[in-house]
C-alpha cells in the first residue's frame, strides 16, 4: 500500500507539514486505468503519487488524444487545477497501475495559499511539469516517432523503476499522438536492434544505455528537470 516515503513532493517537505497532511490522507490504490479527473470538473481528490503513473490528456471531439502530463511519484496530479479557479480541458488517469496518498482536494487547496512552503512546492512542480510539456511539444513536432517512442518508454522506466511494464500499442500511439501503425513500426525497429522485447502489451527494456543512445535529445533534458525538483533532498 501507499507509503508517503515514496514521494518525493511530501519529503521535501518540512516535518511538520507533512505530518500535518499525511494525517489527513487515505492511501489507495490505483488500477490501470482510473480516472482522477476529468474535462471542466474540479477534482474531488489531489492525487501524491507513491507508485505508478499518472498521465494528464487532451483528448479532441473525434476521440483522439495526446499526453499533456506525465506525473509519476515525484509529483502531486491535480497541483496545476489548485492554482486558480480554471476548469482544465484535460483528463487525468492512470496509464500504470499505481498508488497514492490522497486528500480531498478542496481542503488542500484551501490550505494552499496560507501555507508557504506547501505554496513554493506545488508551484515548483508546475513550472518544471511546464517545462517539461514545453519541451514535449518540440519533441513531437520535431522528432521521428522511433526517437520519441524510445525517450517516452525510459521516461516510464524512470518513474517505475523497473525494465519491465505493461503498455498496449493503442494506448502508446495516444500517448505519443500518432498512429497505432506508426507505434508497430517504430516498437518493431527497437526491438529488432535489441533493445527491447515487445509482446501483447508487455514491454522489457534489454539495453538501457542504448535506448538512450537512440531516444531523441529531450530525454536528458525532461530527466533533469524532474531530478533538479528534489535533488538536495528534504528543505526547508
Amino acid at each position: 500500500m501507499s507509503d508517503e516515503s515514496t514521494n518525493l513532493m511530501l519529503m521535501s517537505m518540512p516535518e511538520d507539514l507533512r505530518e500535518s497532511l499525511i494525517s489527513r490522507m487515505q492511501p489507495v490504490e490505483l488500477p490501470l486505468g482510473t480516472v482522477l479527473y476529468k474535462p471542466g470538473e474540479t477534482p474531488s481528490y489531489a492525487h501524491f503519487m507513491t507508485s505508478g503513473i499518472a498521465s494528464v490528456v487532451t483528448f479532441m471531439a473525434d476521440g483522439r488524444g495526446a499526453e499533456v502530463g506525465f506525473i509519476g511519484r515525484e509529483g502531486l496530479v491535480e497541483a496545476v487545477n489548485l492554482l486558480g479557479p480554471a476548469k482544465a480541458p484535460t483528463t487525468a488517469f492512470i496509464q500504470v497501475e499505481g498508488t497514492a496518498l490522497r486528500i480531498k482536494f478542496a481542503e488542500l487547496q484551501s490550505e494552499l495559499f496560507r501555507t508557504a512552503p506547501l505554496l513554493k512546492r506545488v508551484l515548483e512542480s508546475v513550472q518544471s511539469q511546464g517545462y517539461m510539456l514545453s519541451q514535449l511539444a518540440a519533441c513531437n513536432g520535431l522528432h521521428e516517432i522511433e526517437e520519441r517512442l524510445a525517450r517516452w518508454l525510459l521516461m516510464v522506466r524512470d518513474r517505475v523503476e523497473s525494465d519491465k511494464f505493461r503498455l498496449t500499442q493503442e494506448f502508446l500511439a495516444e500517448m505519443l499522438g500518432t498512429r497505432r501503425t506508426s507505434v508497430t513500426l517504430a516498437a518493431g525497429s527497437l526491438q529488432r536492434s535489441g533493445l527491447i522485447k515487445y509482446s501483447r502489451g508487455n514491454i522489457h527494456i534489454v539495453d538501457p544505455e542504448g535506448l538512450q543512445e537512440k531516444a531523441c535529445e529531450c530525454y536528458p533534458v525532461v530527466r533533469n528537470l524532474v531530478d533538479g525538483l528534489y535533488r538536495q533532498g528534504t528543505r526547508d
